[in-house]
């Protein structure tokens, strides 16, 4: 432990992009590195380079599971579908993996992202190391342990063992209790993800913007974007029903297994205001967000926190999601966007067009959004509750 500050390694189940996890574990470390001088390194699957600032250790896995679609693992098996053989094959492996990481960075604390088999290895490394962890469930972990009981009680173990353990949103801390029990009440805390505040300037250039619509042929002033994985539980197939109703162009931003379901169902519907761009580099999307009037998340399922609604009000966009999972932490209804009801094409466009037709109040809503993004959810703040967090623990406070 040098400077009051525990060594710590973040443990970590999924190649860095393609998901929200990722950029939280990145974004996350990258903070505590740059602003909180942490001797920090991250382990995971992944060879390439995070970035040059994070120590990395690359864990080689028979396989990578997904717990729901996620781009850049669209062949992947389900942790529901593994057999046994499977699943025991990937737990050793990542212990023997572990151990070898832990024997030569030595951490203090390990705080591992996503409370399944990553967590069952931090209790065996504590148990044979004495090395304390710290457990962030990012949602969608609780979620796969409540499609399959299998991995309940080993995860249920692990949770005992920690010494802390974090949630993205108080919808995930709820779930989370209810499956393991109120006793690890005390041990909760609720630190959302993030975004890296700097990269959201008030306004971007008007010739920036001129050069998106020309790249990527959008022809509207009134643009309703969606950006995310392309997966039935996103709910985008009821965004593009919504479209023909819609006083505006739809720009989906996404790619994943139900890219050929959607692209069809627009050319059923005749949709010529349904643009579908596919999968586009992070640096462009950040400026697609200024190119929209409204930003729309139609979830069917308990979405934990996606960093794309805190991008886009970050952006100044007013959001109109449901009122599933996480999203009651950053949006609230009527002030910095509205919530529709889950698989209503109706109440969505209606939503959308409200916003569409008066400037005024789209403006005062994306004002909002933005605000509290601020507050709330920069990668600063967000690191700032770690530091305590770490030391809090690594010091038995």
């Amino acid at each position: 432990m040098a400077n009051g500050k525990p060594r710590v390694l973040f443990l970590y189940d999924f190649p860095i992009h393609g998901g929200g996890s990722g950029a939280y574990v990145k974004f996350l470390a990258l903070r505590l590195i740059q602003a909180y001088k942490y001797d920090l390194a991250v382990a995971l699957p992944d060879r390439q380079q995070i970035d040059p600032k994070i120590p990395q250790y690359s864990i080689n896995l028979p396989q990578v599971p997904v717990f729901i679609g996620r781009p850049g693992l669209e062949k992947s098996k389900k942790y529901s579908d593994l057999t046994p053989m499977e699943i025991g094959d990937l737990y050793c492996t990542f212990i023997a993996e572990t151990v070898k990481v832990v024997q030569d960075f030595k951490p203090d604390l390990i705080n591992v992202h996503h409370v399944l088999i990553g967590a069952w290895v931090a209790r065996y490394i504590r148990s044979i190391f004495g090395t304390k962890f710290i457990l962030s469930s990012h949602g969608s972990c609780i979620h796969a342990i409540s499609q399959d009981r299998r991995y309940f009680r080993l995860t249920r173990d692990s949770m005992w063992a920690a010494n802390s353990v974090t949630v993205v949103s108080g919808d995930t801390r709820v779930k989370l209790l209810k499956m393991f029990g109120d006793t690890l009440d005390s041990k909760l805390r609720t630190i959302p993800g993030g975004v890296r505040f700097s990269f959201f300037p008030e306004r971007k250039p008007q010739n920036l913007l001129k050069e998106l619509v020309h790249k990527y042929g959008i022809d509207s002033t009134r643009v309703v974007l969606f950006t995310g994985r392309l997966i039935s539980e996103k709910g985008v197939e009821y965004l593009i029903k919504a479209a023909s109703k819609i006083r505006g162009q739809v720009v989906i931003i996404g790619d994943g297994p139900q890219k050929e379901k959607l692209v069809h169902l627009v050319e059923e519907r005749k949709l010529p205001n349904v643009k579908m761009l596919g999968y586009i580099d992070h640096k462009y999307l950040l400026d697609m967000y200024y190119l929209a009037s409204v930003f729309v998340s139609p979830s069917v399922w308990d979405d934990p926190m996606p960093l794309t609604i805190i991008e886009a009000m970050a952006a100044g966009l007013p959001v109109v999601v449901t009122r599933r999972g996480g999203f009651p932490i950053a949006v609230k209804d009527g002030l910095n966007g509205y919530f529709v009801k889950s698989r209503n094409a109706t109440d969505i466009a209606e939503k959308v067009n409200k916003l569409l037709d008066n400037k005024d109040l789209r403006l005062r809503m994306g004002e909002r959004a933005r605000v509290v993004v601020s507050e709330k959810f920069t990668w600063t703040k967000i690191a700032a509750r770690f530091d305590k967090l770490f030391r809090d623990v690594y010091l038995n406070r």
